[in-house]
């Protein structure tokens, strides 16, 4: 018998990920078990909630169309289906950007007494910030050098400086975002301007970093209820200049699993994800990206609420050490 019984999976975000986040809800509800959970999956999106499905226990999953969707009561998180009041007592937090990586939600959840899934909302918060995150950890991790530049700062001064001072390619991205939306990667300094005002489109801080050649590998680490674990590492090769959008959910990318490493290698990827984990307060499954180069190993960001399609980096590492995906996000509720 699990701690909880209605289980509420939030999906949608105010944020360009939206649609990335449906599609990880969906499997994410689709993957909890039914013989131990009610499972009712929220549409979230701009302060609107609304049941969008449910499943109980050993039960078909319902859906409710468009325009007769129940509005979650937000006072006490609960809805009414057909005039009988659900309250739910767990919250699977699956929103790819804001208010699901912000701490927003969480700082919600908190005030109510809501256990859920990811990392409390302090942690969220400085993990969401690209540019925050790096300077917090960079006394434990390697991070390629880096400038950030605020919307209304002197654009013509800063691409002056960031050229001078780092060494190109340089990524420019938005310092609060996934998914590579607001991504571009500048090999000539005259490109520079243009693509932080590209960035600009998905908030208001822009990080623009020196590229670091290596492989890219991605690792995740989670709490078992005992102890905080790693899963099996990738390495993510990609068909275009870098793991952009295209590469990641058009099939244009390789994501290897486990990483063709070697021991020493993977034992550092794992040891220093759940250093990272364990230093940044982190809760739930968390994936942490690097670049391995010739110097070392270099932090890149860390995802606080990983995708979760089937096809997602976290299902394929799940899968690779041995346990199923249900099995796992039990786990995970269970130890919340």
């Amino acid at each position: 018998m699990g701690k909880y019984n209605s289980i509420a999976v939030i999906y949608g975000s105010d944020s360009s990920e939206w649609e990335v986040s449906c599609r990880s809800g969906e499997f994410v509800a689709s993957a909890i078990d039914d013989r131990e959970y009610d499972v009712y999956e929220i549409f979230a999106r701009f302060g609107v909630w609304h049941l969008v499905a449910c499943r109980r226990k050993n039960a078909m999953r319902v859906t409710f169309p468009e325009g007769a969707r129940p509005e979650v009561d937000k006072t006490d998180f609960s809805v009414s289906i057909l005039g009988s009041k659900v309250k739910f007592d767990y919250a699977y937090i699956v929103q790819h950007g804001a208010p699901g990586e912000t701490g927003q939600i969480q700082g919600y959840l908190e005030m109510l007494g809501i256990p859920f899934s990811s990392c409390g909302s302090y942690s969220s918060m400085i993990a969401f910030n690209k540019f925050a995150c790096k300077s917090y950890v960079r006394s434990m991790v390697k991070c390629a050098p880096d400038l950030f530049v605020r919307r209304g700062d002197d654009l013509d001064a800063f691409c002056a400086k960031a050229s001078a001072t780092l060494k190109f390619p340089l990524f420019v991205k938005p310092t609060e975002g996934g998914s590579s939306f607001g991504v571009t990667r500048v090999t000539d300094p005259s490109e520079l301007a243009a693509a932080i005002q590209f960035a600009f489109t998905e908030g208001p801080m822009v990080l623009v970093e020196q590229g670091i050649t290596g492989r890219e590998l991605t690792c995740a680490a989670y709490f078992d209820g005992k102890s905080v674990k790693a899963l099996p590492p990738i390495e993510i090769v990609s068909d275009n200049e870098y793991f952009d959008y295209d590469a990641k959910y058009n099939g244009h990318s390789r994501e290897i699993c486990p990483a063709p490493i070697d021991e020493a290698l993977t034992a550092e990827l794992q040891h220093t994800t759940c250093e990272l984990y364990s230093f940044l307060g982190c809760k739930g499954v968390v994936r942490m990206d690097y670049i391995a180069a010739d110097d070392g190993l270099y932090f890149l960001e860390v995802n606080t609420i990983p995708g979760m399609t089937s096809a997602s980096l976290v299902p394929k590492m799940v899968r690779e050490a041995g346990m199923t995906v249900t099995g796992f996000l039990s786990q995970i509720i269970e130890s919340s």
